[in-house]
């Protein structure tokens, strides 16, 4: 496999809606501009293809993934486009009944290269707010996932994966240079904590991060926080979209600045040594 020295990947912030006919139609629009514009990539937020936390009318519409119909769209504008296109995350129907918070990246011709599907859940107590239970409704991923691209190793993950650094770690040791974490952050999280652990895990690994996120106020009921970034290998902010929605942001991403920020600090490849029990921190 031979790396591409750069990549142009068209970071997307989106409104999601809470239908998939709404959500396929405005990605459609961003597919189309991405490729105007050159984009060799379009890497789409959480959710981009159903944001609907009403019970009924969810499980209504929420079906196994290879009979999605958000899926089978982004299948065909990677396609019509010729553009490989990650779709976020969607919700799927799970084996056992409950969704799945599932994530897909399509190649140039319309082919599913990986999927993944969210391991942790975003199960939290915000002060002030009521408790917020993602696994109430879904089942988590039990496999992390990595993808083979014509630009070289690209690594999965979901949101709330972001707090917990060994996967992206785990990803760098096994050689990815891209880090997917589409994101529909809540506004006060995302205030205190998106922009800063962004970096921190852009930094640790030396790797690029790409975190589509979700922006504003929903159909459903949420609101969320914006500001999708795109952040280098030393840590630098490439792109940040604010709070605007739906649109897309055209970045060139210099992927020989790996192999650079990784030989300069190479924590990312150290790993635990002999002696060191996690048993003994408590």
């Amino acid at each position: 496999m031979t790396e591409a020295p750069t990549l142009r990947v068209a970071l997307a912030q989106m409104c999601s809606a809470d239908t998939h006919a709404a959500n396929i139609a405005t990605v459609a629009a961003l597919a189309a501009l991405a490729a105007q514009g050159g984009a060799q990539l379009l890497a789409l937020p959480e959710v981009a293809g159903l944001m609907n936390r009403n019970p009924e009318t969810s499980r209504r519409q929420v079906v196994r993934a290879d009979h999605d119909p958000f899926i089978a769209a982004c299948r065909d504008l990677a396609a019509r486009h010729g553009l490989w296109l990650h779709t976020g995350s969607t919700p799927v129907l799970g084996p056992d009944g409950r969704f799945l918070n599932h994530s897909t990246l399509i190649d140039a011709t319309g082919g599913i290269v990986a999927s993944y599907d969210k391991i942790h859940l975003f199960d939290v107590a915000l002060d002030g707010q009521a408790p917020i239970g993602e696994s109430k409704r879904f089942a988590p991923g039990t496999r992390a996932a990595i993808a083979d691209t014509p630009w070289g190793r690209f690594g999965l993950s979901i949101c709330y994966d972001l707090r917990f650094a060994y996967l992206y770690r785990a990803y760098a040791q096994a050689g990815a240079v891209v880090m997917f974490i589409p994101s529909a952050f809540t506004v006060p999280t995302g205030r205190a904590h998106w922009e800063v652990l962004l970096r921190a895990r852009a930094i640790e690994t030396g790797a690029f991060v790409l975190a589509a996120a979700q922006a504003g106020h929903h159909a459903d009921g949420r609101q969320t926080y914006g500001h999708a970034l795109a952040v280098g290998p030393w840590g630098e902010v490439l792109a940040d979209l604010g709070d605007t929605a739906p649109t897309i942001s055209l970045i060139d991403l210099d992927l020989g600045a790996v192999a650079r920020a990784r030989a300069q600090v190479p924590a990312w490849a150290v790993r635990p040594p002999d002696w060191f029990d996690p048993a003994l921190v408590r």
